[in-house]
C-alpha cells in the first residue's frame, strides 16, 4: 500500500531523496494534470527519486485578486486524495499569502525552491511565471538551476494547453449540468460533498424522502439545476480522510494519506434547484438514496455525479411530481 506525505509546513520538510517537483494548483486532477504527474513519475523512477508536488492553499487568485470569488473543482482535501490515488510521494500545501507574493523571482527560486526541497529536477511549463509582479519564467530557473545544481525540464506546450483547456471545459460543462463532458475530462465521476441536515419533510409524505444537502464551502463549484443520476457514500471512512488532511485544522503537522478507504456505494437521484413545484425560494440539494431507510441526519454525504436527467420542471401539483419521479427513478437506475 502506497501512502503519500502531506507537508503544510515549509520549515520542518524532510530530505527529500532526488526531488523531483512541480508546482501547480492541480484544480480537478484532470487528465490534463495526470500527463504531468506520469512525466514527473517518470523522471524520478529513472533516478531513483520522490516525487514532490508543490500546490498553494488558498488558491492564489484569492490573494492576487481582491475579492475574488474563486470556484475550485476540488477543495483541498479531495484535491490530495486525488493525488494520493495517484501514489505521489509528497505533497507539500504552501499557505499563500501577501508575503509570500511579495517575494523576488530570485529570492523564491534561492530561499523557498532550493533551500527547502533541494531538487533534482524542477518540472515546469515554459510560461510558469513567479515571483513578484510573477516576473520569474522558466529562463531565469533554468539560469539558476545551473548555479545551484539541478535540472530544469519542460512540460511541452501540447500538455498546458491540455490542461487549461480541460480546467475551462469542465467548468463550463458542469455549469451546465453536462456531466457527460465533464466526467470526460476528469477522467472520473465529479464529486461533492456535504452535511446532511433536517429538510422539509415533503418528499416523505409522497414517497422519495430526500436527504437535504448542504456543502459548507463556497468556493466548492456546484453543478447547474436539474435532476441527476448519482452515487453516493455515506461517509465514516472517507470521512476521516476528509478530516486528518484538513489544512485548516492541521497548519503543521504531516499525514500519511490510505487512498483506499472502502465504502459501501448506494444509488439516487438528485436535484439541485429551487423546487418551484412547492414555490421555494432558496437554491437546495436535494437526494432520494433509492433502497434506504437510515437515519443520517448529521452525517458525511459525498455525491458522485453519474448523468444529468433533466431540467428542473414546474409540475401542476403533487401528483404530476410523483410520477415524473417515478419515471426519473427508473432512468437513474438505467444509469448507474
Amino acid at each position: 500500500m502506497h501512502f503519500m506525505q502531506v507537508h503544510y509546513n515549509i520549515n520542518t520538510l524532510p530530505g527529500f531523496k532526488n526531488a523531483v517537483v512541480t508546482i501547480g494548483t492541480f484544480d480537478g486532477v484532470h487528465l490534463g494534470h495526470q500527463q504531468i504527474i506520469a512525466q514527473l513519475k517518470e523522471e524520478a523512477r529513472a533516478i531513483d527519486g520522490e516525487t514532490v508536488i508543490i500546490t498553494f492553499h488558498p488558491h492564489p487568485r484569492k490573494i492576487l485578486v481582491s475579492k475574488s470569488a474563486v470556484q475550485l473543482l476540488n477543495l483541498l482535501p479531495e484535491k490530495l486524495e486525488l493525488l494520493a490515488e495517484k501514489n505521489i510521494d509528497h505533497v507539500v500545501v504552501v499557505p499563500f499569502n501577501e508575503t509570500f507574493s511579495h517575494q523576488s523571482p530570485e529570492a523564491y527560486i534561492t530561499d523557498f525552491l532550493f533551500k527547502k526541497f533541494k531538487p533534482n529536477t524542477v518540472i515546469i511549463g515554459y510560461d510558469h511565471h513567479f515571483g513578484k509582479g510573477r516576473t520569474g519564467d522558466y529562463h531565469l530557473m533554468e539560469t539558476y538551476g545551473e548555479k545551484l545544481g539541478f535540472t530544469v525540464k519542460e512540460i511541452p506546450e501540447r500538455i498546458l494547453n491540455e490542461v487549461i483547456i480541460s480546467s475551462t471545459k469542465i467548468r463550463e460543462a458542469l455549469l451546465n449540468s453536462d456531466i457527460a463532458t465533464a466526467n470526460n475530462y476528469l477522467g472520473y465521476d465529479y464529486f461533492f460533498e456535504g452535511l446532511v441536515g433536517e429538510g422539509n419533510k415533503l418528499g416523505r409524505t409522497i414517497g422519495y424522502p430526500t436527504a437535504n444537502l448542504s456543502v459548507a464551502d463556497d468556493e466548492k463549484l456546484i453543478p447547474g439545476n436539474g435532476v441527476y443520476a448519482v452515487e453516493l457514500l455515506v461517509q465514516d471512512s472517507v470521512k476521516e480522510i476528509y478530516n486528518a488532511i484538513d489544512a485548516r485544522n492541521h497548519t503543521d503537522q504531516q499525514f500519511s494519506i490510505n487512498p483506499s478507504a472502502t465504502s459501501r456505494f448506494f444509488k439516487g437521484m438528485m436535484n439541485i434547484g429551487f423546487r418551484p413545484t412547492v414555490n421555494g425560494s432558496s437554491r437546495t440539494i436535494e437526494i432520494n438514496i433509492f433502497d434506504f431507510d437510515a437515519n443520517i441526519y448529521g452525517q458525511h454525504l459525498r455525491v458522485y455525479l453519474k448523468k444529468f436527467l433533466r431540467g428542473e420542471v414546474k409540475f401542476k401539483g403533487l401528483d404530476e411530481l410523483k410520477m415524473q419521479l417515478a419515471k426519473d427513478r427508473i432512468q437513474a437506475m438505467e444509469q448507474i
